[in-house]
């Protein structure tokens, strides 16, 4: 296991590679919300052929920490989870890469393509799209977001078939038990603060402002990605992103949700090739 320090704050990052193959192209990929990078692994491991593997913890999330050695903690904008991944470049040494972000994360690389594109060969945005404000809609959201923060208790995971009902909503084609559970325990564990700062910070009527800018001036070659059923960011929203910019295109994967990575793992690769080329 391997950390180090961004901005103060111990994050953790894994390489996965193929042993003694020479220099290759490095891809990053970015968790979404309440995550960590343990769910991008077979996505990973299935693009080893072409590159180098870097995966991370944002801040808060998974195996990293939440505040800084002194005790003090960082904002929760995404701008500042995009100057977190600027640095973990820079402290390992990586110049130009391409990035592979989900959810929040798409978010989070989306403000890092426009604030370093020359640092970026192609991005691969998965479930990602522009919310148009809605104030009574948001302000809902914020009050269920609230609610399923704090009521994570350690002992939800140890309950049978809770994995499968914490997950229904993200899914609409099964995945492996291992990947439910996983992505159950990583929300169960996340900072609560983090947890709950990006619920405001992500789902916001400054990022509904913000994001249709953001889309708008891409220059990095982007594909972005859609699961036909996705209830979390629907695929409308990621169709209206994708209409901003002749730099993205859309790809809608049918019969999945907000993991089309991991429900249907053939044709996400298959359009994924097709993209890099």
């Amino acid at each position: 296991m391997s950390y180090l320090q961004v901005r103060g704050v111990e994050h953790y990052y894994e390489w996965i590679k193929q042993p003694s193959t020479g220099v290759k192209p490095v891809m990053v990929f970015v968790h979404g919300w309440a995550g960590s990078c343990r769910y991008w692994r077979s996505t990973a491991e299935a693009l080893l052929d072409k590159f180098d593997c870097l995966l991370y913890d944002m801040r808060g999330f998974g195996r990293s920490r939440a505040e800084t050695q002194d005790g003090s903690k960082l904002s929760y904008e995404l701008t500042e989870y995009a100057e977190d991944l600027a640095v973990l470049l820079n402290e390992l040494n990586l110049h130009r890469v391409y990035i592979n972000a989900h959810s929040m994360g798409a978010s989070v690389a989306t403000l890092f393509f426009n604030r370093y594109p020359q640092r970026v060969e192609k991005g691969i945005l998965t479930c990602s799209g522009i919310f148009e404000y809605d104030e009574k809609a948001f302000a809902a959201f914020y009050k269920f977001g609230v609610l399923v923060v704090k009521f994570r208790p350690q002992w939800l995971g140890k309950i049978p078939l809770a994995d499968r009902m914490f997950m229904a909503r993200f899914l609409h084609s099964p995945i492996p038990q291992a990947e439910r559970q996983a992505f159950l325990q990583d929300f169960i564990d996340a900072d609560y603060d983090s947890a709950l700062g990006t619920i405001f910070t992500s789902v916001s009527k400054e990022q509904a402002e913000t994001m249709p800018l953001e889309f708008a001036k891409l220059t990095v070659p982007t594909l972005l990605i859609a699961g036909e059923y996705d209830q979390i960011i629907p695929k409308e929203l990621g169709e209206h992103a994708a209409s901003l910019s002749d730099k993205v295109e859309l790809i809608v994967i049918p019969k999945t949700g907000h993991f089309p990575m991991l429900e249907d793992a053939e044709t996400y690769l298959q359009k994924v090739h097709d993209f890099l080329g």
